[in-house]
């Protein structure tokens, strides 16, 4: 018997989705879309950024479709940030933050747009009011702005008119529009999106991971030329840290088993090396990132030599470790996947969920207690509540079109 087949477990992961929703109810605000919250949930002031907003109406719709009272009009206060605050009205997309006077960052970046398919894929799965209309926008934005089809990648970001684009690309941006792609081909049954989603996992996961001992580099020029010491003094930035991060290694492994997985919803066969190099990436993550500097957890990033840079502990790196090793025992039945599935829960019951506080603690330092250098508060639920479900549901469809289906294990 194993965790991953055990209804007992699924009772588990079930409260904890049902605790992690509770906690973040409080980040809807009056005046619009969703708030970072502190430690214990409140929402925190300042500008509403539009990444969190649709990760929290993502968040949301999945609770909708569990059936949780009170999470449709969460959804819906979302969706409505998305038609007006953030909408820019002049030139299409959406602003990246969104101030009590206006947009206090016009930008338009790959990243967040990707949340905007996202939440209005799951949103349409949840059959909100709106969402497919909006997600048919998202798409057409995504499409005309972002995807670069000679490289089969999408862009990075472009100044608020969409007339100059920053030549940094990056891999982050790239594997959000990958989940949203798989989103969006579900929801709409179209298969471009697939095709895309399957473009960009190539050239990432067989490609750059690959030709690279599994260490993915991050940073590149407009060219696709890495840039291998991009950060280099600013090593603990958020979103573009120095060096290789470890839970995209994970992240990206679990993705290319979704497409995978889905690949044969169409009646194709998926080629070898999917299954190959998502066991590579996920083998690679354990080796470099788990217990590897004297107490258990993962580092945040390593160099080219698989050297420790951030020692730190991130709660999402946890969270697409548990989902990797449960998309990984879905896919192959090996037992030892499941045990790290065992060893990751045990770790962020011992260290990051907060029993009295609510929701998980964000970073933990090397010692493993509660640290605050890269994140503050308990910013979103995404990456905890995507890891009670994942392990419940199929390889595809992606979560909330499976939860639409009545697929929940």
């Amino acid at each position: 018997m194993t965790w991953l087949t055990t209804p007992a477990h699924a009772r588990w992961l079930e409260q904890e989705t049902d605790r992690l929703l509770a906690f973040g109810v409080r980040s809807a605000v009056s005046s619009g879309g969703f708030a970072r919250l502190d430690e214990r949930g409140a929402a925190l002031d300042g500008p509403a950024e539009l990444w969190i907003t649709c990760r929290m109406t993502h968040v949301y719709a999945l609770g909708s479709l569990l059936g949780r009272p009170g999470c449709a009009p969460l959804v819906d206060h979302g969706l409505a940030a998305l038609r007006g605050m953030f909408h820019d009205d002049e030139h299409g997309g959406w602003f990246a933050e969104v101030g009590a006077d206006g947009p206090t960052d016009a930008g338009k970046a790959a990243y967040p747009h990707a949340f905007v398919v996202l939440a209005t894929a799951s949103a349409a799965a949840a059959g909100r009011p709106g969402a497919r209309e909006l997600l048919g926008e998202a798409l057409a934005v995504s499409e005309r702005r972002f995807w670069d089809d000679e490289a089969g990648m999408a862009v990075e970001a472009w100044d608020p008119a969409f007339t100059e684009l920053d030549p940094y690309r990056g891999v982050n941006a790239n594997m959000h529009t990958v989940e949203a792609y798989l989103a969006a081909a579900d929801v709409t049954g179209e298969r471009v999106w697939l095709d895309r989603a399957l473009r960009i996992i190539e050239r990432v996961v067989h490609g750059f991971a690959r030709d690279n001992a599994w260490r993915i580099p991050e940073h590149f020029d407009s060219d696709w030329v890495p840039d291998l010491d991009y950060n280099v003094d600013t090593p603990a930035h958020p979103f573009r840290p120095y060096g290789a991060t470890i839970g995209h290694w994970l992240e990206w492994a679990r993705l290319t088993l979704h497409a995978r997985a889905a690949l044969t919803t169409w009646g194709d066969v998926a080629p070898a090396w999917m299954l190959d190099d998502a066991v590579a990436l996920f083998d690679a993550a354990v080796a470099e990132g788990w217990d590897v500097d004297g107490a258990p957890g993962f580092v945040y990033t390593v160099d080219w030599t698989g050297r420790p840079v951030v020692r730190e502990r991130m709660h999402w790196v946890v969270a697409e470790g548990i989902a990797a090793a449960a998309t990984l025992f879905a896919a192959t039945g090996d037992p030892r996947f499941d045990a790290w599935y065992a060893t990751w829960w045990d770790y962020a019951e011992q260290h990051l969920l907060d029993r009295e506080g609510g929701s998980w603690w964000h970073e933990l330092g090397p010692d493993n207690a509660v640290s605050r250098t890269v994140w503050e508060g308990k910013a979103d639920l995404y990456h905890a509540v995507q890891a009670t479900l994942i392990p419940r549901l199929p390889l595809t469809p992606v979560l909330a079109p499976a939860l639409a289906a009545g697929l929940l294990g």
